[in-house]
């Protein structure tokens, strides 16, 4: 495998593994120092379930991990500003909030990331866990949150 596969790779391991981590945070309560060094010494490359788990980029999982908790408000309001009223981000999901929130900070904080990239990563790893709706739902979602954003930039440029 060359190089640049392999850092497809691990980067694709360190956004599942982020949106994983964001997940067990939510739902254990668990601190994300915990939940940040369970990923990095029981977790990536090694078996879990007699499947073996890709080595992961750990300085991006971290990242998205603590990037995400930083600035969960600020995502989590950017978020519900795209979403229909009456549907705010609390009400769906707790996988899809993670792949939403890992997203949105990509989005907003990863200037070495194309917005492109990161919205059809996080719309790969939807695919990964819902077979319905959710992967185009997330697609939309994360779409209308890049070009809020892209709006927000052009304003502030001007």
């Amino acid at each position: 495998m060359s190089a640049a596969a392999n850092s497809i790779e691990a980067r694709h391991s360190a956004r599942l593994g982020a949106v994983q981590a964001l997940y067990q945070m939510e739902m254990s309560g668990e601190g994300h120092e915990a939940v940040l060094r369970e990923f990095k010494d029981h977790r990536f490359g090694k078996p879990i379930d007699d499947i073996e788990m890709p080595e992961a980029d750990c300085a991006h999982f971290e990242r998205v991990v603590n990037g995400v908790i930083a600035r969960q408000n600020e995502i989590d309001q950017g978020i519900n500003k795209v979403l229909r009223h009456g549907w705010p981000l609390a009400r769906l999901d707790a996988t899809v909030r993670a792949i939403l929130r890992a997203g949105a900070f990509e989005l907003l904080a990863c200037p070495d990331i194309p917005p492109k990239v990161a919205l059809n990563e996080y719309v790969e790893l939807a695919r990964e866990f819902f077979s319905g709706e959710e992967p185009a739902f997330i697609n939309g979602v994360l779409d209308g949150y890049s070009k809020s954003l892209r709006g927000a930039a052009d304003s502030a440029a001007r």
